[in-house]
């Protein structure tokens, strides 16, 4: 019978189970780690520390019972044993399976399971127990027990990972992850995939560099690794109850076992997290952000017919659930000066449009009040998400060969409805829908055996994917007196007409922004362990992937709301259906020279658009509104009944902006290479350094900006890392240490860019700027890492990381202006001759901490005759880093510690359990988030009782 396809190794016979157990706890101790992987449901190396005297002695006494029996003579005589030593050793010899399989500290991966010590590169392991004991389910609490890597705060769309503070940047739906995340095999190409919580854990990997030559996906700056536990053929049932502040249920199950003897195994897993979030919508306090609502399922069954074959085949899902994370943005003051002491612009600022009387109408609210109540909105609805999934994976053994073949389709669905922040009517059904997101990957390994002088991994990857996504911008009935300018509002809400034509402006209009996202990605790869020698061995690696990324995106009204007849006549040469008058209100018939129709009248700045009232429908429709509005026709109005209708069509053409047919981007098609080389040299049992150089290049972009073509160039990056991995101190420590440098070209992050629309319209010999994806010329992060694990503390396991990581813009002259600078100012003014560029090379990037520390520890006591006091603890420190991509000076958020702990008590046979969890126990309030003038709040303290078993 084999054993689950992931170990690749026959399974041991049950004479040889128990002879062996002190064997693997010795080689657990000897290899380093972040932290160890063991297969599931298996004690943590901390949990056998703790045991490894009582053990030996229960061994010892086996030893002696099993020589007697074959003697037919009682055992000689031993030193009495604690009680607490022959339960253990009865419980042992119940599960001497299970220990038999007791794991190193092991990566997965990798083209085989290796230890953790072999691997050339920098990289670390967490365990799915140690995520277990904390409920640490999200990117965000399992990157804290990781070294030099971070998630960034954001919704299911926007959040990002970052390794050596790269790829900070929120990622846009038509671009790749910088990291790379693979679950179970299936590499995700589309970064919101890997936003939901994940179960049922058995272990977590970061690999830090370029990656692909190996298997999966490339990914440019590194890749995170995460399995979840397989099937077996042993009878396995686990649950997790936990009960916790904000009326929050946490619940964990796991069932599983034979199927068909020695054929068909299974494992069933489940998870639902149900609770109040922290902060109360005052508009509605039913609503509270950063609510838990999920619920997700997963099985698996593993196939075994024969010793050469095995498969394993998985459905997940996880349906459609609400949860509010979009508008958890607390304000602050706008400041009254710029950086140059000039003093702001607040026209459009909540300050002044908060103080119309209009607004005042309320009575109960003002923009202090506003201020004060922190989140207090009337249309911000919650992020709704679901996604569903299956894979396959296929092996066979051929004689020294193995043979692999994976195929996985992922599903995910996405809808956001947002609020401007107020408790008015102002913002409406606006945010993003990805309607539809389907990835199908297929992949085939070939691996060689491990002996002789190279052994290698070959294979081939494709995956193809598809994104219906779009972008809508809605407004409510206070849009208009939001949004007018002090002068518009100034003549509108003198009037009752007036303040008519301020609400229907925008009142009911939607406009949408759509794109359709095609991507495929085709890749060969391979990488060989050449064995030149007993102590050294050389790692090289090849990926060719050739990419082809298109995109089309078209902008249109999707809701005409209460003011159609407001439209401009025509924007971007569509006709809109509006009729056209200058910005006082005129009229113009067309200008006829000569019998030749002035096409001057078209360029003057001074229309809202164009109109020619020999046209009897533009006629007809000018009287139309000038009766609703007026009783009159046009040309009976006042000129300040003209100007007021005028205001009115300003504030919608305004906020309705471009619209544009749908235009098709330039498609990205490019081959591009993925390399590694790292020579690594064992010095002595206990030491081993490594060199290793990584190339990788990250897909470009086709996008498309205001209906022009915008392609983003693809990203190069090269890395350069050399290490030791050691083990001291009579292998109680485990030492790991590297430096490393990476260099990128072309870093894919949001840039200043020309908006070829704009110029284009205005075509007044003046260049007009956008903010959109792009490139950033050059970047450079370089420092030193450092992390370990050690056992010798009595009942305690401590594991440590930390870093040093400058992270800095090399060459980026391009970047947009933080809201701080005075963009009128001559030299930021392109129409005064000015660049409305900010040259930041050499600033550090955002996001980038210079500091990190990541520090864990396990303390196990036995107690009583089967019992067990435990306790862990996992400490997170960030040196300040500036969250605002535009590096302003408000963006700053401060150094931060984050401290979880647990204490509990439970039987050592863990039939049950009982623990106290606290999540940031000391209540840290430092933002996640700034800008000058809002920013994002801490997730406080929160506790928990969890309640565990093994059945």
């Amino acid at each position: 019978m084999s054993l689950p396809y992931h170990h690749n190794r026959p399974r041991l016979p049950a004479s040889f189970r128990l002879s062996k157990i002190v064997t693997a706890v010795g080689a657990t101790i000897t290899f380093m780690g972040f932290q160890p992987v063991y297969a599931a449901d298996e004690p943590s190396l901390s949990e056998l520390q703790a045991e490894i005297a009582r053990l030996k002695q229960a061994l010892e006494k086996s030893q002696q019972e099993l020589a007697a029996q074959k003697t037919g003579q009682p055992p000689a005589s031993t030193e009495p044993q604690a009680p607490q030593a022959q339960q253990v050793a009865q419980e042992q010899v119940e599960q001497e399976e299970e220990q038999a399989e007791l794991g190193r500290i092991v990566v997965r991966s990798r083209n085989k399971l290796e230890a953790l010590q072999d691997v050339p590169i920098s990289i670390s392991v967490v365990s799915g127990q140690e995520l277990d004991r904390f409920q640490a389910r999200d990117l965000g609490s399992i990157t804290q027990r990781l070294g030099n890597i971070a998630w960034n705060q954001g919704n299911a769309r926007t959040s990002s990972i970052s390794i050596r503070g790269l790829g900070q940047q929120a990622q846009t739906d038509a671009m790749d992850p910088s990291v790379g995340v693979t679950v179970d095999d299936i590499s995700f190409g589309y970064n919101p995939l890997s936003s939901f919580d994940f179960y049922d854990v058995e272990a977590v990997e970061v690999a830090r560099g370029p990656q692909g030559t190996l298997r999966g996906k490339n990914a440019s700056i590194g890749a995170l690794t995460i399995t979840s536990r397989r099937p077996t053929f042993e009878s396995q049932q686990s649950y997790a109850l936990t009960l916790g502040d904000n009326n929050r249920v946490i619940g964990n199950a796991a069932i599983g076992g034979t199927v068909v003897e020695d054929v068909l195994a299974w494992r069933g897993a489940f998870m639902v997290d149900k609770g109040e979030g922290w902060y109360p919508n005052d508009y509605n306090r039913d609503f509270r952000f950063m609510n838990k609502d999920n619920v997700s399922g997963r099985v698996q069954f593993l196939l075994t017919p024969t010793e050469n074959f095995n498969a394993l085949v998985k459905l997940e899902l996880t349906p459609k659930h609400e949860e509010y994370y979009n508008g958890w943005t607390f304000k602050t003051p706008t400041p009254s000066t710029y950086s140059d002491g000039t003093a702001t612009r607040l026209n459009t600022d909540p300050s002044t449009r908060l103080a119309r009387d209009y607004f005042l109408r309320r009575g109960d609210f003002n923009y202090g009040d506003w201020l004060e109540k922190g989140v207090n909105m009337d249309n911000q609805r919650p992020l709704v998400t679901s996604t569903w999934g299956t894979s396959a994976v296929l092996n066979w053994n051929i004689g020294d060969f193995t043979l692999t073949s994976i195929t996985g389709y992922k599903n995910f669905s996405f809808q956001a409805r947002n609020d401007e922040g107020t408790p008015f009517d102002i913002s409406k059904n606006g945010g993003g829908l990805v309607n539809r997101h389907d990835q199908l990957s297929q992949e085939f390994r070939l691996s060689s055996s491990i002996e002789g002088l190279v052994d290698y991994q070959a294979g081939l990857y494709y995956t193809t994917w598809r994104n219906d996504y779009s972008s809508n911008v809605g407004f409510g009935s206070d849009a208009g007196a939001w949004f007018a300018n002090p002068n518009q509002y100034g003549r509108l809400y003198a009037s009752s007409a007036g303040r008519e034509l301020m609400q229907d402006s925008l009142s009911g209009l939607e406009h949408d922004t759509a794109q359709d996202i095609h991507t495929k990605s085709t890749a060969v790869y391979g990488q060989a362990n050449w064995h030149v020698s007993e102590p050294l061995t050389v790692t090289t690696g090849l990926r060719l992937t050739l990419e082809d990324r298109s995109n089309s995106s078209g902008k249109n009204i999707k809701n005409q709301g209460f003011g159609s007849e407001l439209n401009p006549y025509e924007v971007n040469g569509i006709a809109l259906g509006g009729f056209n008058s200058t910005t006082s209100g005129t009229l113009f018939e067309e200008d006829v020279i000569n019998g030749i129709p002035d096409q001057m009248a078209f360029a003057d700045a001074s229309h809202i658009g164009y109109v020619n009232l020999a046209d009897p429908a533009q006629a007809a429709l000018a009287n139309a509104t000038a009766q609703r509005y007026f009783g009159v026709d046009y040309g009976q109005l006042t000129g300040s009944q003209a100007q007021l209708i005028a205001d009115a069509k300003s504030i919608r053409q305004s906020n309705l902006g471009i619209v544009y047919n749908k235009t098709k981007a330039e498609t990205f098609r490019k081959l591009q290479p993925t390399l590694l080389l790292s020579p690594s040299y064992r010095f002595h049992d206990n030491l081993t350094g490594y060199l290793t150089l990584q190339y990788g290049e990250k897909a470009g972009v086709a996008q498309v900006v205001n209906g022009f073509d915008n392609q983003v160039k693809p990203e190069k990056t090269i890395s350069y890392e050399a290490g030791i991995k050691s083990v001291l101190l009579d292998n109680t420590l485990t030492f790991n240490a590297n430096l490393f440098l990476t260099d990128i070209k072309d870093y894919q992050q949001r840039v200043l860019i020309e908006d070829a629309y704009t110029t284009q319209r205005n075509d007044d010999g003046q260049q007009y700027y956008t903010e959109a994806t792009g490139n950033a010329a050059k970047v450079r992060s370089y420092g030193v890492e450092i992390d370990g694990f050690y056992t010798g503390i009595q009942h305690t396991t401590l594991r440590f990381a930390g870093a040093y990581n400058n992270a800095k813009y090399r060459d980026f002259k391009n970047s947009a202006l933080p809201p701080e600078i005075n963009n009128q100012l001559p030299q930021y003014s392109a129409a005064q001759g000015g660049s409305p560029f900010r040259d930041v090379s050499g600033e550090n990037l955002p996001g980038a901490s210079k500091f990190s520390l990541n520090l864990g520890a396990d303390f196990h006591y036995p107690v009583f005759s089967n019992a067990e006091l435990h306790s862990s603890l996992n400490v997170a420190y960030r040196s300040r880093f500036n969250s605002d991509v535009t590096l302003s000076d408000y963006g700053w958020v401060d150094a931060h510690t984050r401290v979880d702990f647990a204490i509990g008590l439970g039987r050592r046979d863990r039939k049950f359990d009982v623990t106290l969890l606290v999540k940031n126990l000391f209540d840290n309030d430092t933002s996640l988030t700034r800008t000058w003038n809002t920013y994002v709040p801490a997730i406080p303290r929160w506790i928990g009782v969890m309640f565990t078993s093994d059945l």
